[in-house]
C-alpha cells in the first residue's frame, strides 16, 4: 500500500477519533447546560456545574484537533465545508464562546448570577443544536463541482439537518444527566435520575428516526446497507445499539448503579458515530468527495503526522490524568472557583 493510499486513511482515522473524543467529553458538559433550566435553585446549579468545572476547558482541545486536522490533511473538504456551513459554524463558535464566558462569569457574579445561568444554558443549547445541524448537512450530502462547493448558503436548512440537530440536543442532555448521576448525590442526584428517564426514550426515538431516514437520503447509502449481503456485515451495529439502549433503560432504574448509565450512554454515542462513518465511507463529503480526492499532498500529510505522533499521546495523557485527579462525587461544599 503506497503513501497516497494509507496516509489519508490514517488522517481520516485521527480526525474521526478527535471529533468522537470531543463529542463524548464536551457532550456531557453541554448536556449540563441544556439541563440547567431544570435546576431547582442556583445552589443546585452550582453543584451541577462544579462536576465539570475542573476539566471542561481541556475538552475544546479535541475540537481544535478535528478542525486543524481537517485543514491540514483535507484542505479541499475544509474549504467546501466552511462555504456550505458558514452560518451554523459561526453560530457554533459564538455559542461556545458565550457558554465559556457564562461558565466563568456566573461564579463571580452576585446580582447578575441568574442572567449568566440563562446564558450558560442558552449557549449550550445552541452549540449542541448547531453541531447536530452540521452533522446532518454533511451526512445528507454537499454538492460539489470539481473541488468547489456548488450549493447555496442555506443547504443546512433542511428537515434532516433539523432532526439531527434536535437529536444531538437530546443525546447531549442524556450524557449530561448520566454524568450527574455518576458525580452527584442527594437532591441533585435525584433530579438527574428524574430527568434521565424521559431522555433515554427521546434519544432512542431520535436515533430510530435518523437511522430510518438515512438510507433514503441517497441511493448510495441504500446500496451500502442493503446490497451484496452488506446488511449482514453491518447489522451488528444496529443490534448492539438496541442492546445498549435496553441495558441503559434497565440500568437507569437501578438506584445502586451510578457508573453504568454513563458508560452505556457513551456506548450509544460511539455506536451511532460508527454507524454514520460506515455509511459514509470512503466519502469525506458525500456524494462525490472521497478522502483521497480531498487529501493534501503526501509530503504535507507525512510531515503533519509526525507532529501529531508526538502531541497526541501528550493530549491523551493529560486528559486521563485530569479525570483521574478529579474523580469521585461532588457535593454542595465543593468549589473550584
Amino acid at each position: 500500500m503506497d503513501s497516497m493510499t494509507w496516509l489519508p486513511i490514517a488522517w481520516f482515522a485521527v480526525i474521526s477519533f478527535g471529533v468522537l473524543m470531543y463529542v463524548v467529553l464536551d457532550g456531557f458538559v453541554l448536556g449540563i447546560g441544556i439541563l440547567a433550566p431544570f435546576a431547582e435553585d442556583e445552589e443546585q446549579l452550582d453543584v451541577m456545574m462544579n462536576t465539570a468545572a475542573p476539566i471542561w476547558d481541556g475538552n475544546e482541545t479535541w475540537l481544535v484537533l478535528g478542525g486543524a486536522g481537517l485543514l491540514a490533511a483535507f484542505p479541499t473538504a475544509y474549504a467546501a465545508l466552511l462555504s456550505a456551513l458558514y452560518l451554523p459554524v459561526l453560530l457554533l463558535l459564538v455559542s461556545l464562546v458565550f457558554r465559556g464566558v457564562a461558565f466563568e462569569f456566573r461564579f463571580k457574579a452576585h446580582r447578575s448570577k441568574r442572567l449568566w445561568s440563562v446564558a450558560f444554558g442558552l449557549g449550550s443549547l445552541l452549540a449542541a443544536f448547531s453541531q447536530g445541524v452540521i452533522l446532518g448537512t454533511v451526512v445528507q450530502g454537499v454538492p460539489m463541482t470539481g473541488d468547489t462547493y456548488a450549493g447555496g448558503p442555506f443547504l443546512w436548512f433542511s428537515p434532516f439537518a433539523m432532526l439531527t440537530g434536535a437529536a444531538l440536543v437530546a443525546g447531549y442532555a442524556l450524557l449530561g444527566g448520566t454524568w450527574l448521576i455518576l458525580k452527584t448525590e442527594g437532591r441533585t442526584h435525584a433530579l438527574a435520575r428524574r430527568l434521565t428517564r424521559p431522555l433515554v426514550v427521546a434519544v432512542i426515538v431520535a436515533m430510530g428516526l435518523v437511522s430510518s431516514w438515512l438510507p433514503f437520503l441517497d441511493l448510495r447509502l441504500m446500496t451500502r446497507w442493503f446490497s451484496d449481503g452488506n446488511f449482514w456485515w453491518l447489522s451488528p451495529v444496529p443490534l448492539l445499539t438496541l442492546a445498549v439502549a435496553v441495558a441503559l433503560w434497565r440500568a437507569e432504574k437501578r438506584p445502586t448503579h451510578d457508573l453504568a448509565p454513563f458508560l452505556l450512554s457513551l456506548s450509544l454515542f460511539v455506536l451511532g458515530y460508527l454507524g454514520l462513518v460506515l455509511g459514509m465511507w470512503p466519502y469525506l463529503l458525500p456524494p462525490a468527495l472521497t478522502i483521497w480526492d480531498a487529501a493534501a499532498p503526501v509530503s504535507s500529510l507525512g510531515f503533519s503526522l509526525v507532529g501529531l505522533a508526538v502531541m497526541l499521546p501528550v493530549i491523551l495523557g493529560y486528559t486521563a490524568w485530569s479525570y483521574r485527579v478529579f474523580r469521585g462525587k461532588v457535593s454542595a461544599s465543593t468549589s473550584y472557583h
